[in-house]
């Protein structure tokens, strides 16, 4: 499958190894330019490109930079994207890094949604939740106990699929989280981030979790 990520950093840097490692054709962009990732090239294959070109012919592309950083993408990002594309954001939303957001803290958005609002695209929120470490390093079969399991919001389902069946590629459970709208049941602050849950774990703290962001990650 051809892939396109935007960001090198650790979550983006994580997922061109563990991709290019499975065989898929993964272009990487970042904001200071295809000459900065000649490393990470060497090291995994990956394609260094520049931002406005990293969609191209891209099945899938997933966007890893911080939440403030969206809106500069291009307008045209994905206008040259395979047909039927799904988009996965792995952001989370930290004002103390991204300044504060209106639309997410006054609007009431979910974080997934406010990207998809300045992408202009439907966007499946996943591998927000998971230490870069364990995700280059945790994967297992299916079916192996303690899998760990991943949660995936999105509307569209027929690119939900693809992200579910991308994290099962990439050893973790797959789990339905519902949609875009319910995706703040995964994100900072709630039972299922950053605490490597199995899949009945996954399910139980997604049902539990409280729409309510918590103080310190308020702007």
């Amino acid at each position: 499958m051809k892939i396109g990520i935007i960001g090198s950093g650790l979550i983006g840097g994580t997922l061109t190894r563990r991709l290019t490692a499975l065989g898929h054709e993964v272009s990487v962009a970042n904001s200071r330019g295809p000459e900065t990732l000649l490393d990470l090239q060497a090291e995994t294959g990956a394609t260094p490109a520049q931002v406005g070109d990293v969609a191209k012919g891209a099945e899938i592309v997933v966007v890893t930079i911080p939440q403030k950083a969206v809106p500069g993408l291009p307008k045209d990002l994905f206008d040259n994207a395979a047909e039927g594309f799904a988009v996965i954001d792995t952001n989370n939303y930290y004002p103390q890094r991204d300044g504060r957001i209106a639309g997410i803290e006054d609007e009431g958005r979910t974080e997934s949604g406010w990207v998809a609002e300045q992408l202009g695209q439907p966007v499946n929120k996943a591998f927000n939740n998971i230490n870069f470490q364990h995700l280059l390093e945790l994967g297992v079969a299916a079916g192996e106990p303690g899998r760990i399991a991943l949660p995936v919001a999105g509307d569209n389902e027929e690119a939900k699929a693809k992200v579910l069946r991308l994290v099962d590629e990439l050893g973790f459970d797959p789990i339905d989280a519902g949609s875009l709208a319910e995706s703040w049941r995964q994100q900072p602050g709630t039972p299922v981030y950053g605490t490597d849950l199995d899949a009945d774990g996954v399910r139980k703290g997604l049902a539990e979790a409280s729409p309510i962001r918590p103080a310190e990650l308020r702007g």
